[in-house]
C-alpha cells in the first residue's frame, strides 16, 4: 500500500485553551500555536478555534508524488476537485466537510520496545513486580492511530476514502459505518452514519494494557468526569481502550494491542452486528459513547463547551 498512516489531525473547537490544556495532560508534548506531538509520530495534532467541535483535517502519509497523481485522478472521476500545495494534495470531502491532506513522508518507524513480560498459567516469563506497577515515568502517546467522524452519509464518505483516497475496507459495523485503513494497521478511520457531520474521537498508542490504564488513571485523577468508557477490549481491530472526553466534547484513546493486517495478506472484511462491533469484553458502552450529548446541540447551533 503506498499510503503508509495518519500524520496529522486538525481539531476545531470553540474553547482552545481549556482543550490544550487537556491534551498535554493525555501526555501529548505541546508546541506554540495549538501544536501537540507524539513520542514517535512527531507533530500529530492541532487544536484550532472554530464555532463548534468538528474534525477540520485529518493527514494521510504517502510514499511518492506518483501516489499523489494517482489520488488526484481519482478523485477528479468522482468530481472532486483536489488541490497540491507543495508536496501535498488536499481535498475536501464533500459530504463530511472536512480537509484530507495527503502528503509525501517517510515511513514512520516505530521504535521496537522490548515485549512487556507477562506472566500466565505455566508460564514465568518474569520475575518480581510485573513492570506497569513499577513504572513511574508519565504515560505518553507513541502515535496517532485512527480518528472516527459521523457523516451524513457514510456511503459517500467511505467512495471518498475507498474508490478516491486508497483506503481498504477492514470491517463494517452492519450499515452504519466502515473501519478503512491506509496502512497495516486495523484502521486508521471509521465513518459512523450519523444525523450531523462531527468529530467522534481520536485514538493514541501506547506501549501496552498497563500504560492504557495508568494512562487513564492519570487523567481522571481529580477530574473523573473525564471518563467514558473503559477499560475493555474491541472486536474490530482487538485493541485493549479506555476512552476520555475533552472540554469541547470529543473523546480521546488510549489504545494498545491493534490487530495489523500485512500487505500480502488476503483479508475479508466482516460485518459486525450489535454489540460485536463494538467491544469483546468490558463495561457496556455509555449511552453518550453511541450519541455524544451535546449532537442535538451541534445541529440546532447550540454550541457547547461541555
Amino acid at each position: 500500500m503506498s499510503l503508509h498512516g495518519l500524520s496529522h489531525v486538525i481539531m476545531g473547537v470553540p474553547n482552545v485553551a481549556e482543550t490544550s490544556a487537556y491534551y498535554t495532560d493525555f501526555g501529548l508534548a505541546q508546541g506554540e500555536q495549538g501544536r501537540f506531538s507524539t513520542v514517535e509520530g512527531g507533530e500529530q495534532l492541532r487544536v484550532v478555534q472554530t464555532p463548534r467541535r468538528r474534525l477540520v483535517e485529518l493527514g494521510v502519509r504517502a510514499d511518492d508524488t506518483d501516489d499523489l497523481a494517482r489520488i488526484a485522478a481519482n478523485l477528479r472521476a468522482m468530481g472532486v476537485t483536489p488541490r497540491l500545495e507543495g508536496d501535498s494534495l488536499v481535498a475536501t470531502e464533500p459530504v463530511a466537510d472536512f480537509d484530507v491532506r495527503v502528503s509525501v513522508r517517510p515511513r514512520l518507524v516505530q521504535q521496537e520496545l522490548p515485549p512487556t513480560p507477562y506472566n500466565g498459567p505455566g508460564r514465568v516469563d518474569r520475575h518480581g513486580r510485573a513492570p506497569g506497577i513499577v513504572r513511574e515515568e508519565p504515560v505518553r502517546p507513541r502515535k496517532l492511530g485512527h480518528a472516527v467522524a459521523g457523516t451524513v452519509d457514510v456511503q459517500a464518505t467511505m467512495r471518498f476514502f475507498v474508490d478516491g483516497l486508497g483506503f481498504k475496507v477492514s470491517d463494517y459495523i452492519g450499515d452504519k459505518g466502515a473501519f478503512l485503513r491506509c496502512s497495516s494497521d486495523h484502521h486508521n478511520f471509521l465513518a459512523l452514519q450519523s444525523p450531523i457531520n462531527y468529530l467522534h474521537h481520536t485514538s493514541w498508542q501506547v506501549q501496552d494494557i498497563d500504560d492504557v490504564g495508568r494512562g487513564a488513571t492519570s487523567m481522571l485523577e481529580g477530574n473523573p468526569e473525564r471518563h467514558i468508557w473503559g477499560l475493555g477490549r474491541h472486536f474490530a481491530g482487538s485493541n485493549f481502550f479506555w476512552y476520555l472526553k475533552d472540554p469541547a466534547g470529543n473523546f480521546s484513546e488510549y489504545y494498545s494491542d491493534l490487530d495489523v493486517i500485512p500487505e500480502e495478506e488476503i483479508w475479508e472484511p466482516s460485518v459486525l452486528e450489535g454489540a460485536q462491533g463494538l467491544y469483546s469484553w468490558g463495561p457496556p458502552p455509555p449511552p453518550s459513547f453511541l450519541h455524544p450529548e451535546d449532537l442535538a446541540a451541534l445541529m440546532t447551533g447550540a454550541h457547547s463547551k461541555a
